[in-house]
């Protein structure tokens, strides 16, 4: 019941968010009216969903009642949220994900089947845990995107990477638009984890350390897949386009494999090849 009840935390904020960006005219209330906040009020948004005031105002201050599809589907409707974000309004209202603040010094690591696995593919393969951390990777991951056995357990987590390590804007050729991607990536995470201990410092101290980060984190943004495309700088062989696609994993449902496939533009598979032939120029660039 705890975890349920927390879960609801971020729940209230993406509504809240979301309600904030409707504005009345769009539904024929007037807009003269003193506002004190932007957007829709409750009263004005439970009417268009159907629910009575004191219940949505439950809702949104994260109680924790029963909300059926057919609200939800008229509540995303009315919010107008794309794909993702009515997908993060199901999971978040019904259902949460797992205590992780009790496994927070579980270290999570591919077992032998999912390394063989990582190990099987030619192209770019890294294993990921809840908390975005880098847990897994095979050779070709390791060439394209740095030497993760020389890295420290920050540095192979993705958001921390994205906005505190300088090599990252570098690498990225369109860097904001993939650290926006990320954050929104995380604060998904951290909707249905909002207890997690080890989470919450992440965010703090990105919070303190980057102005970017300081700044998109109230957007409450969401993402919850890869996209489809991803381009860097290889300091090797040069920019690198390429199309993330997420795996799951039954036997480890905790981590989620992504595959890095070469698209036609850069000549990427090419560079891929050439990438994992060059043995002296790769070992003398990590040394």
């Amino acid at each position: 019941m705890r975890e349920r009840i927390k879960s609801r935390a971020g729940l209230a904020d993406f509504l809240q968010s979301r309600r904030a960006r409707l504005h009345p005219e769009q539904f024929d209330f007037p807009a003269f009216q003193r506002r004190r906040t932007p957007g829709l009020r409750r009263e004005e948004l439970a009417q268009l969903v159907g629910v009575g005031v004191s219940w949505y105002t439950w809702l949104e201050q994260g109680r924790d009642i029963q909300v059926s599809d057919q609200v939800l589907e008229r509540l995303a409707s009315i919010l107008q949220l794309n794909e993702e974000e009515r997908r993060h309004l199901f999971l978040l209202a019904q259902g949460p994900g797992p205590f992780l603040s009790e496994q927070e010094d579980q270290k999570y690591a591919p077992n032998a089947t999912t390394q063989t696995i990582l190990d099987g593919f030619v192209y770019p393969a890294r294993l990921f845990d809840p908390r975005l951390n880098v847990v897994g990777w095979n050779e070709s991951a390791n060439r394209v995107f740095g030497d993760y056995p020389s890295r420290n357990d920050r540095e192979r987590n993705a958001p921390w990477l994205h906005f505190m390590h300088p090599s990252s804007r570098i690498f990225e050729v369109h860097w904001e638009r993939e650290a926006w991607r990320c954050l929104a990536f995380l604060h998904a995470r951290y909707d249905q984890y909002p207890d997690d201990q080890w989470l919450s410092e992440l965010i703090a101290e990105l919070q303190q350390a980057s102005p970017e980060f300081r700044a998109w984190w109230p957007e409450h943004e969401i993402v919850l897949d890869c996209g489809s495309l991803y381009e860097i700088n290889h300091p090797l062989v040069g920019r690198l386009a390429l199309h993330p696609t997420v795996f799951p994993m039954p036997e480890q449902p905790d981590l989620q494999m992504i595959i890095y496939t070469p698209l036609a533009q850069e000549d990427t598979a090419a560079k891929l090849s050439a990438l994992m032939t060059e043995e002296d120029q790769y070992h003398k660039m990590i040394s």
